[in-house]
């Protein structure tokens, strides 16, 4: 059976963090490959000068080239709407029955876990990795497997505020995703 990791998130824009997780994750766990997955609309948090969902998808496909086995989920994008985990992966198993999921997330996910739509049925769909995160604990009762992973404390609302600012993010997301910021004026840099 094939081993597929799942990252899934805004990715508004996406960084090293990402990239460091789903590396991280790929190893410890011998997966095929991991996708980055990014939302259509996400269920929690939605501004007006964020990207569009299309520039996300982009700027994903941009950050994921640079790694042989990461590549880009478009079910959530293509589905469109609001979207919720159990509803994607209910989609995803149907779609790929030879495919046993990973769904990484990292400890601030987790510590929400129990609040997640359709919880416990989504514990029987796929397996929870679980990567510890700068400012959480980490903690629940459901099924999910740890792993050991660097810890980097960035986040995407972070890497805006310090593009709006005109600060540098070399480094901090890859150099492709920075160029594209810039090129569509994202975030304030126009």
């Amino acid at each position: 059976m094939k081993k597929v990791g799942l990252l899934g998130g805004t990715f508004n824009p996406p960084h090293i963090a990402h990239l460091i997780m789903a590396n991280e994750a790929y190893y410890a766990l011998n997966l095929d490959e991991v996708r980055l997955m990014p939302n259509a609309i996400p269920p929690h948090k939605v501004k007006p000068e964020d990207a569009t969902a299309e520039q996300r998808f982009h700027m994903t496909k941009l950050a994921a080239e640079m790694v042989p086995h990461f590549t880009v989920e478009p079910y959530e994008i293509k589905h469109g709407g609001v979207s919720y985990s159990y509803d994607t992966l209910r989609a995803l198993t149907a779609l790929e029955p030879e495919v046993e999921f990973y769904f990484i997330i990292g400890g601030d996910m987790i510590d929400m876990l129990d609040e997640w739509y359709h919880i416990e049925e989504l514990t029987k769909l796929v397996h929870f990795v679980g990567v510890h995160r700068p400012g959480s604990v980490g903690s629940t009762s459901l099924p999910v497997q740890k792993i050991e992973a660097p810890m980097v404390d960035l986040s995407s609302t972070m890497i805006r505020e310090r593009l709006h600012a005109g600060k540098p993010v070399t480094f901090i997301v890859p150099p492709a995703v920075e160029e594209y910021i810039r090129k569509e004026g994202l975030y304030g840099t126009k």
